[in-house]
Protein backbone atom coordinates (compact mmCIF):
# COMPACT_ATOMS: atom_id res chain seq x y z
CA UNK A 1 0.00 0.00 0.00
CA UNK A 2 1.12 3.39 -0.71
CA UNK A 3 2.34 5.09 2.41
CA UNK A 4 1.44 9.05 2.88
CA UNK A 5 5.21 9.83 2.21
CA UNK A 6 4.77 8.32 -1.35
CA UNK A 7 1.72 9.95 -2.14
CA UNK A 8 2.97 12.82 -1.23
CA UNK A 9 6.17 12.83 -3.07
CA UNK A 10 3.93 11.24 -5.58
CA UNK A 11 2.41 14.44 -5.64
CA UNK A 12 5.60 16.76 -6.17
CA UNK A 13 6.63 14.91 -9.40
CA UNK A 14 8.96 12.18 -7.82
CA UNK A 15 8.42 8.56 -8.31
CA UNK A 16 7.44 6.58 -5.48
CA UNK A 17 10.05 3.92 -3.75
CA UNK A 18 9.79 0.54 -5.22
CA UNK A 19 6.75 0.79 -7.52
CA UNK A 20 7.42 -1.91 -9.92
CA UNK A 21 8.42 -4.12 -7.07
CA UNK A 22 4.73 -3.19 -5.37
CA UNK A 23 3.47 -3.64 -8.48
CA UNK A 24 4.69 -7.58 -8.74
CA UNK A 25 3.51 -7.93 -5.45
CA UNK A 26 0.03 -6.52 -5.92
CA UNK A 27 -0.55 -8.27 -9.44
CA UNK A 28 0.31 -12.14 -7.56
CA UNK A 29 -2.49 -11.10 -5.34
CA UNK A 30 -6.10 -12.82 -6.51
CA UNK A 31 -8.14 -9.64 -4.72
CA UNK A 32 -6.47 -7.79 -8.02
CA UNK A 33 -7.60 -10.60 -10.32
CA UNK A 34 -11.53 -9.60 -11.94
CA UNK A 35 -13.87 -11.65 -10.56
CA UNK A 36 -15.59 -12.56 -14.55
CA UNK A 37 -14.08 -14.87 -16.13
CA UNK A 38 -15.39 -14.63 -19.64
CA UNK A 39 -14.18 -17.41 -21.31
CA UNK A 40 -16.25 -19.78 -18.89
CA UNK A 41 -19.39 -18.39 -21.06
CA UNK A 42 -18.22 -20.31 -23.82
CA UNK A 43 -17.66 -23.87 -24.98
CA UNK A 44 -16.69 -25.42 -28.04
CA UNK A 45 -18.81 -27.96 -30.12
CA UNK A 46 -17.46 -30.74 -29.51
CA UNK A 47 -16.21 -33.19 -32.38
CA UNK A 48 -16.60 -37.22 -31.20
CA UNK A 49 -15.41 -38.54 -34.90
CA UNK A 50 -12.33 -35.77 -35.09
CA UNK A 51 -10.77 -37.90 -38.18
CA UNK A 52 -7.06 -37.00 -37.14
CA UNK A 53 -4.63 -38.42 -34.89
CA UNK A 54 -3.14 -36.15 -32.29
CA UNK A 55 -0.34 -36.46 -33.49
CA UNK A 56 -1.24 -34.79 -36.91
CA UNK A 57 -2.30 -30.99 -34.24
CA UNK A 58 0.23 -28.53 -35.45
CA UNK A 59 0.69 -25.76 -33.46
CA UNK A 60 2.79 -23.66 -35.40
CA UNK A 61 2.13 -20.06 -36.43
CA UNK A 62 4.25 -17.25 -38.21
CA UNK A 63 5.18 -14.17 -35.97
CA UNK A 64 7.50 -11.06 -36.70
CA UNK A 65 9.50 -13.29 -39.49
CA UNK A 66 10.04 -16.29 -36.85
CA UNK A 67 7.53 -19.52 -36.86
CA UNK A 68 6.88 -19.52 -33.42
CA UNK A 69 6.21 -23.57 -32.41
CA UNK A 70 3.08 -22.80 -30.35
CA UNK A 71 0.92 -19.47 -30.87
CA UNK A 72 2.06 -18.03 -27.52
CA UNK A 73 3.58 -14.81 -26.16
CA UNK A 74 5.00 -14.52 -22.56
CA UNK A 75 2.78 -11.34 -22.03
CA UNK A 76 5.30 -8.40 -21.26
CA UNK A 77 5.54 -7.79 -17.36
CA UNK A 78 8.21 -5.94 -15.24
CA UNK A 79 11.58 -5.24 -14.99
CA UNK A 80 13.51 -2.12 -13.37
CA UNK A 81 14.03 -3.96 -10.24
CA UNK A 82 16.55 -6.74 -8.74
CA UNK A 83 13.54 -9.86 -8.79
CA UNK A 84 12.57 -8.35 -12.16
CA UNK A 85 15.65 -9.36 -13.63
CA UNK A 86 15.59 -12.44 -12.18
CA UNK A 87 11.84 -12.97 -13.72
CA UNK A 88 12.48 -11.52 -16.64
CA UNK A 89 16.08 -13.86 -17.64
CA UNK A 90 13.51 -17.32 -16.11
CA UNK A 91 10.88 -15.89 -18.53
CA UNK A 92 13.26 -15.67 -21.54
CA UNK A 93 14.86 -18.98 -20.91
CA UNK A 94 11.75 -20.66 -21.15
CA UNK A 95 10.48 -19.09 -24.16
CA UNK A 96 13.80 -19.80 -25.79
CA UNK A 97 13.68 -23.36 -24.79
CA UNK A 98 10.00 -23.72 -26.07
CA UNK A 99 9.86 -21.06 -29.18
CA UNK A 100 7.42 -19.12 -28.19
CA UNK A 101 7.54 -15.31 -27.67
CA UNK A 102 8.41 -13.12 -24.82
CA UNK A 103 8.01 -9.43 -23.72
CA UNK A 104 9.74 -7.31 -21.22
CA UNK A 105 7.29 -4.81 -19.05
CA UNK A 106 7.46 -0.70 -18.89
CA UNK A 107 11.33 -0.08 -19.92
CA UNK A 108 10.97 3.73 -19.25
CA UNK A 109 13.13 3.60 -15.91
CA UNK A 110 15.53 2.06 -17.73
CA UNK A 111 15.62 5.00 -20.31
CA UNK A 112 16.02 7.32 -17.69
CA UNK A 113 18.71 5.64 -15.95
CA UNK A 114 20.85 3.24 -17.52
CA UNK A 115 22.05 1.57 -14.55
CA UNK A 116 18.58 -0.29 -14.53
CA UNK A 117 19.48 -2.15 -18.51
CA UNK A 118 20.18 -5.00 -17.25
CA UNK A 119 16.95 -6.34 -15.54
CA UNK A 120 15.35 -6.04 -19.25
CA UNK A 121 18.88 -7.63 -20.85
CA UNK A 122 17.05 -10.57 -22.05
CA UNK A 123 17.90 -11.58 -25.79
CA UNK A 124 21.23 -13.00 -24.14
CA UNK A 125 18.39 -16.31 -22.69
CA UNK A 126 16.54 -15.93 -25.83
CA UNK A 127 18.57 -15.86 -28.38
CA UNK A 128 16.45 -17.11 -31.44
CA UNK A 129 12.54 -16.58 -30.78
CA UNK A 130 10.96 -13.06 -30.44
CA UNK A 131 11.31 -10.30 -28.33
CA UNK A 132 9.02 -7.54 -27.56
CA UNK A 133 10.46 -4.25 -26.04
CA UNK A 134 8.12 -2.04 -24.17
CA UNK A 135 7.67 1.71 -23.42
CA UNK A 136 4.56 3.47 -22.54
CA UNK A 137 2.58 5.42 -25.35
CA UNK A 138 1.95 8.23 -23.08
CA UNK A 139 5.61 9.14 -22.64
CA UNK A 140 5.46 10.58 -26.27
CA UNK A 141 3.83 13.35 -24.84
CA UNK A 142 6.72 13.55 -21.28
CA UNK A 143 9.62 13.91 -23.43
CA UNK A 144 10.19 10.17 -25.07
CA UNK A 145 10.27 10.45 -28.97
CA UNK A 146 11.86 8.52 -31.10
CA UNK A 147 15.39 8.43 -29.97
CA UNK A 148 14.07 6.89 -26.79
CA UNK A 149 11.75 4.20 -28.87
CA UNK A 150 15.07 3.37 -30.78
CA UNK A 151 16.97 2.84 -27.50
CA UNK A 152 14.05 0.48 -26.04
CA UNK A 153 14.81 -1.50 -28.80
CA UNK A 154 18.37 -2.07 -29.04
CA UNK A 155 18.48 -2.63 -24.92
CA UNK A 156 16.50 -5.83 -25.63
CA UNK A 157 17.53 -6.50 -29.26
CA UNK A 158 13.89 -6.28 -29.91
CA UNK A 159 11.76 -7.34 -32.83
CA UNK A 160 9.28 -5.23 -31.95
CA UNK A 161 8.20 -2.21 -30.02
CA UNK A 162 4.92 -2.32 -27.82
CA UNK A 163 3.22 0.76 -27.22
CA UNK A 164 1.27 0.30 -24.08
CA UNK A 165 -1.99 2.60 -23.60
CA UNK A 166 -3.37 2.36 -20.03
CA UNK A 167 -5.58 5.71 -19.25
CA UNK A 168 -7.61 3.49 -17.06
CA UNK A 169 -4.12 2.82 -15.06
CA UNK A 170 -3.24 6.15 -15.22
CA UNK A 171 -6.15 7.69 -13.98
CA UNK A 172 -5.96 5.79 -10.88
CA UNK A 173 -2.22 5.60 -10.18
CA UNK A 174 -0.93 8.30 -7.69
CA UNK A 175 1.58 9.34 -9.88
CA UNK A 176 -0.35 9.07 -13.04
CA UNK A 177 0.65 10.80 -16.49
CA UNK A 178 -2.86 11.53 -17.84
CA UNK A 179 -2.23 13.54 -21.29
CA UNK A 180 -3.12 10.88 -23.81
CA UNK A 181 -3.78 13.97 -26.52
CA UNK A 182 -2.58 14.04 -29.91
CA UNK A 183 -1.21 10.49 -29.26
CA UNK A 184 -1.92 8.21 -32.36
CA UNK A 185 -0.03 10.78 -34.21
CA UNK A 186 2.76 10.51 -32.61
CA UNK A 187 2.66 6.35 -32.64
CA UNK A 188 2.50 6.86 -36.15
CA UNK A 189 5.58 8.83 -36.54
CA UNK A 190 7.20 6.19 -34.07
CA UNK A 191 6.01 3.29 -36.01
CA UNK A 192 7.15 4.44 -39.73
CA UNK A 193 10.71 5.97 -37.97
CA UNK A 194 11.87 2.43 -36.37
CA UNK A 195 13.23 -0.58 -38.19
CA UNK A 196 10.54 -3.25 -36.20
CA UNK A 197 7.17 -3.35 -36.44
CA UNK A 198 4.94 -0.88 -33.46
CA UNK A 199 2.77 -3.39 -31.36
CA UNK A 200 -0.26 -1.68 -29.51
CA UNK A 201 -1.29 -2.95 -26.28
CA UNK A 202 -3.64 -2.11 -23.60
CA UNK A 203 -3.10 -3.48 -20.46
CA UNK A 204 -6.71 -4.53 -19.44
CA UNK A 205 -9.82 -2.79 -20.42
CA UNK A 206 -9.07 -3.90 -24.49
CA UNK A 207 -9.29 -2.11 -27.61
CA UNK A 208 -12.14 -1.18 -29.80
CA UNK A 209 -12.50 -1.93 -33.67
CA UNK A 210 -12.75 1.75 -34.29
CA UNK A 211 -9.45 2.15 -32.43
CA UNK A 212 -7.57 -0.52 -34.07
CA UNK A 213 -8.93 1.18 -37.42
CA UNK A 214 -7.65 4.46 -36.24
CA UNK A 215 -4.23 2.54 -35.41
CA UNK A 216 -4.17 0.50 -38.42
CA UNK A 217 -4.60 3.99 -40.41
CA UNK A 218 -1.16 5.19 -39.16
CA UNK A 219 1.13 1.94 -39.50
CA UNK A 220 0.42 0.01 -36.37
CA UNK A 221 -1.24 -3.06 -37.90
CA UNK A 222 -0.67 -5.94 -34.70
CA UNK A 223 -3.02 -5.29 -31.86
CA UNK A 224 -2.94 -6.59 -28.17
CA UNK A 225 -5.86 -6.21 -27.10
CA UNK A 226 -5.61 -7.42 -22.94
CA UNK A 227 -9.45 -7.29 -22.57
CA UNK A 228 -11.09 -7.59 -19.07
CA UNK A 229 -10.76 -11.07 -17.52
CA UNK A 230 -7.67 -10.91 -15.66
CA UNK A 231 -5.70 -8.72 -13.59
CA UNK A 232 -7.17 -4.92 -13.12
CA UNK A 233 -4.58 -2.35 -13.04
CA UNK A 234 -7.36 -0.11 -11.41
CA UNK A 235 -7.46 -2.80 -8.38
CA UNK A 236 -3.65 -2.41 -8.29
CA UNK A 237 -4.04 1.43 -8.40
CA UNK A 238 -6.79 2.01 -6.32
CA UNK A 239 -4.85 -0.47 -3.66
CA UNK A 240 -1.99 1.81 -4.29
CA UNK A 241 -3.81 4.84 -3.84
CA UNK A 242 -5.68 3.58 -0.67
CA UNK A 243 -9.06 4.35 -2.69
CA UNK A 244 -10.82 0.85 -3.06
CA UNK A 245 -13.83 2.54 -3.81
CA UNK A 246 -12.83 3.97 -7.28
CA UNK A 247 -10.88 0.14 -7.51
CA UNK A 248 -14.50 -1.83 -7.04
CA UNK A 249 -15.85 0.55 -9.39
CA UNK A 250 -13.89 0.58 -12.34
CA UNK A 251 -12.07 -3.03 -11.37
CA UNK A 252 -14.27 -4.73 -14.80
CA UNK A 253 -13.40 -1.52 -16.84
CA UNK A 254 -13.50 -2.39 -20.88
CA UNK A 255 -14.54 -5.15 -23.52
CA UNK A 256 -14.51 -8.57 -22.14
CA UNK A 257 -11.49 -10.21 -23.95
CA UNK A 258 -13.66 -12.99 -26.02
CA UNK A 259 -15.97 -10.13 -27.14
CA UNK A 260 -12.97 -7.88 -27.91
CA UNK A 261 -11.25 -10.34 -30.23
CA UNK A 262 -14.50 -11.27 -31.75
CA UNK A 263 -14.68 -7.35 -32.74
CA UNK A 264 -11.41 -6.75 -33.67
CA UNK A 265 -11.29 -10.16 -36.70
CA UNK A 266 -13.56 -8.08 -38.16
CA UNK A 267 -11.23 -5.00 -38.73
CA UNK A 268 -9.40 -6.23 -41.96
CA UNK A 269 -5.68 -6.19 -41.49
CA UNK A 270 -5.34 -6.10 -38.06
CA UNK A 271 -2.88 -8.84 -36.40
CA UNK A 272 -4.70 -9.75 -33.20
CA UNK A 273 -2.72 -10.70 -29.95
CA UNK A 274 -5.46 -12.06 -27.42
CA UNK A 275 -4.96 -11.52 -23.92
CA UNK A 276 -6.43 -10.68 -21.11
CA UNK A 277 -7.47 -13.71 -18.30
CA UNK A 278 -6.16 -16.31 -20.65
CA UNK A 279 -5.41 -19.04 -17.71
CA UNK A 280 -5.42 -22.13 -19.48
CA UNK A 281 -4.94 -23.83 -23.08
CA UNK A 282 -8.29 -23.53 -23.46
CA UNK A 283 -8.75 -20.17 -23.16
CA UNK A 284 -5.86 -20.02 -25.21
CA UNK A 285 -8.02 -22.23 -27.99
CA UNK A 286 -10.99 -20.27 -27.21
CA UNK A 287 -9.10 -16.94 -28.09
CA UNK A 288 -7.69 -18.33 -31.12
CA UNK A 289 -11.13 -19.61 -32.26
CA UNK A 290 -12.84 -15.96 -31.85
CA UNK A 291 -9.77 -15.15 -34.28
CA UNK A 292 -6.71 -14.42 -31.98
CA UNK A 293 -3.41 -14.97 -34.23
CA UNK A 294 -1.39 -15.31 -30.99
CA UNK A 295 -2.41 -15.47 -27.26
CA UNK A 296 -0.37 -13.83 -24.40
CA UNK A 297 -0.29 -14.72 -21.15
CA UNK A 298 0.98 -12.68 -18.16
CA UNK A 299 -0.05 -13.75 -14.39
CA UNK A 300 0.10 -17.75 -15.00
CA UNK A 301 3.72 -17.15 -15.98
CA UNK A 302 4.84 -14.21 -13.43
CA UNK A 303 3.44 -17.13 -10.54
CA UNK A 304 5.78 -19.89 -12.05
CA UNK A 305 8.46 -17.34 -12.49
CA UNK A 306 8.80 -16.79 -9.06
CA UNK A 307 10.00 -19.99 -8.46
CA UNK A 308 12.25 -21.49 -11.23
CA UNK A 309 12.59 -21.32 -14.84
CA UNK A 310 11.26 -24.83 -14.60
CA UNK A 311 8.27 -24.17 -13.30
CA UNK A 312 7.76 -21.21 -16.34
CA UNK A 313 8.59 -24.53 -18.75
CA UNK A 314 6.40 -26.50 -17.07
CA UNK A 315 3.50 -24.07 -17.10
CA UNK A 316 3.75 -23.27 -20.49
CA UNK A 317 3.94 -27.40 -21.99
CA UNK A 318 1.07 -27.58 -19.45
CA UNK A 319 -0.78 -24.73 -21.44
CA UNK A 320 0.37 -25.77 -24.93
CA UNK A 321 -0.84 -29.61 -23.93
CA UNK A 322 -4.56 -28.47 -23.30
CA UNK A 323 -4.43 -26.49 -26.33
CA UNK A 324 -3.42 -29.38 -28.14
CA UNK A 325 -6.42 -31.42 -26.68
CA UNK A 326 -8.75 -29.03 -27.25
CA UNK A 327 -7.48 -28.85 -30.72
CA UNK A 328 -7.53 -32.64 -31.04
CA UNK A 329 -10.73 -32.85 -29.85
CA UNK A 330 -12.68 -30.31 -32.53
CA UNK A 331 -11.13 -31.90 -35.31
CA UNK A 332 -8.81 -28.82 -35.70
CA UNK A 333 -5.29 -30.12 -37.15
CA UNK A 334 -3.79 -26.32 -37.25
CA UNK A 335 -4.86 -22.87 -35.55
CA UNK A 336 -6.17 -21.95 -39.19
CA UNK A 337 -8.84 -25.53 -38.93
CA UNK A 338 -9.75 -24.43 -35.52
CA UNK A 339 -10.99 -20.98 -35.83
CA UNK A 340 -13.23 -22.64 -38.26
CA UNK A 341 -14.68 -24.49 -35.23
CA UNK A 342 -18.37 -23.23 -33.77
CA UNK A 343 -18.24 -21.67 -30.24
CA UNK A 344 -21.16 -21.22 -28.32
CA UNK A 345 -22.42 -19.74 -25.18
CA UNK A 346 -24.18 -21.12 -22.18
Amino acid sequence: MTSVKDANEAAMGQEPRDRKAEHIDLALEERMQVALHPFDRYYFTPNALPGIDRAEVDLRVPFLSHSLRAPLLISCMTGGTEVATRINRRLATAAEELGIAVGVGSQRKAIEDPTLAASFEVRTFAPSVPVLANLGAVQLNYGFGLDECRAAVEMVGADALVLHLNPLQEAIQPEGQCDFSNLLGKMGEIASGLDVPVIAKEVGSGISAATAQDLLGVGIGIVDCAGVGGTSWALIEAARADDPEIGDLFGDWGIPTPENIRELSQVAGVQIIGSGGIRTGLDAAKALGFGADLVGMARPFLEAAMASTAAVVARAQRTIRELEVAMFCTGARTIEALRETQLRSR
